[in-house]
């Protein structure tokens, strides 16, 4: 057995990885961190942030080795494979022939079954939903030894609850899911700069309706007029161009920093630099899918920089009607501490609904920040944090979370009771285990 973390290194709780190499082998795996440690979680590549990758046994199935493509027909773009095939693994087979994810998250290392439990989402939300609802059917086995397939109409609701799940339900043995047709892998891309956070507001109106992708980079550390000022990037698939797997030279970060790079004074120098680097008001380039989906991916193991202590990730997202106050709110709070993140993420996200039960994107506006783990700082932060986000009537990612109190992942997923009656008995993690029972 080998040791894993989550990508965030917080809380520090090492697990115990029991490798599964073939798909007949999950059952005995299963069965023996069943037997030794009471309960297990399967666990794929380990870019969850906080600790609902983590078993409260601190013992998980490791599915990363299960990652065959089983079936593809390229006619129509449906795709079957085992869980551990990452999203990278499918972008290389799909776009020569034509084919993208229809939603992705800024990572193309997460697992296909990580994306399933996790419903990720991408910067296409307003057109296409959650990663879920572009999953066809799915083979779920649980630990009294059945398997059974999940589809919209086949178990029902083991398609819904395991859609968002969390991993929960059981473990997933292959899944089938519907891809994108493109034209070519290039993204055409306009990047406008924006003063304050009212004028993100107004080209996100704008611009949302028009084209596939939209998201902004916000400066955490701007106040004042100049509060929310970014940099607002849309794209569109190019209609004409190759269809290329990208090649980015990688860069690794070798070991783990003693302290992290980022503080008040550096913070604000990288936040000042990266919004005046673009010096005309707006600009159109073409790009390759990998520069502008994953440009944090050209860096390995960049969750190193946050040093030995790890970092928090708080993504949030508040409804419509309390969007804009709560949103700067939370931005004035952020500032006002001197802490936050090189990269923070503010984007709008549709009313196109999700089969999961517990999908975290609703229509409103979301916000994504890391955090070096600080725990006093982060403590009394995502305090209030909470608070303006409890009060607007919002709720935190659970894929992303490490500190989220019971009370308000119950009052903000109230069907978590609905996954709790169809759990798999034998699989808890630690997320779950802080969520549901305290």
């Amino acid at each position: 057995m080998k040791s894993v973390l989550s990508w965030g290194r917080y809380p520090h709780l090492p697990q115990e990885a029991h490798v599964v190499t073939w798909r007949d082998g999950i059952r005995a795996a299963w069965a023996d961190a069943s037997r030794e440690h009471g309960t297990t979680l399967a666990f794929g590549n380990g870019r969850s942030y906080g600790d609902s990758c983590l078993a409260a046994s601190g013992h998980v199935v490791q599915t990363l080795p299960l990652d065959r493509l089983i079936a593809a027909d390229w006619q129509t773009g449906v795709l079957r494979a085992e869980p551990g095939v990452t999203l990278e693994q499918i972008l290389d087979v799909a776009i020569p022939r034509g084919w993208m994810l229809p939603v992705t998250p800024g990572t193309k290392y997460a697992t296909l079954g990580g994306a399933i439990a996790n419903d990720v989402h991408g910067k296409n939300h307003h057109v296409r939903g959650t990663f879920g609802r572009h999953v066809r059917r799915f083979a779920l086995a649980r630990s009294d030894g059945t398997q059974f397939e999940c589809a919209p109409d086949e178990q029902p609701e083991y398609f819904a609850a395991t859609i968002g799940g969390l991993g929960l339900t059981g473990l997933i043995l292959w899944a089938e899911i519907q891809l994108m047709p493109i034209r070519s892998s290039m993204i055409d891309m306009t990047s406008i700069r924006f003063a304050n956070l009212d004028e993100f507001f107004s080209l996100s109106e704008q611009l949302d309706p028009l084209h596939e992708y939209s998201v902004a980079w916000v400066d955490c550390q701007s106040r004042g007029s100049a509060l929310g000022r970014g940099i607002f990037m849309v794209g569109d698939h190019a209609n004409d161009g190759p269809l290329e797997v990208t090649r980015r030279k990688k860069r690794t970060v070798p070991f783990t920093l003693p302290i992290p790079v980022f503080n008040r004074v550096t913070l604000r120098a990288f936040n000042e630099l990266y919004y005046q680097k673009q010096q005309r008001g707006e600009v159109s380039t073409q790009v390759s899918y990998d520069t502008y989906f994953y440009p944090l991916d050209s860096l390995l193991e960049w969750n190193r920089i946050y040093g030995r202590a790890g970092f928090q990730q708080y993504q949030c997202v508040v409804p419509p009607n309390t969007a804009r106050d709560a949103t700067r709110a939370i931005l004035d709070a952020i500032a006002a501490s001197g802490t936050g993140s090189f990269l923070a993420v503010l984007k709008r996200c549709g009313d196109v609904r999700s089969p999961g039960l517990l999908s975290f994107p609703r229509e409103g506006t979301s916000l994504a920040l890391d955090f070096p783990q600080r725990d006093a700082l982060n403590t009394r932060l995502f305090t209030q944090l909470d608070t303006i986000v409890r009060e607007a009537g919002g709720r935190i990612y659970p894929a992303k979370d490490a500190h989220m109190p019971g009370a308000d992942f119950r009052g903000a997923y109230p069907q978590w009771q609905q996954l709790e009656a169809l759990r798999d008995p034998a699989l808890l993690s630690r997320f779950w285990e802080r969520t549901t029972r305290t």
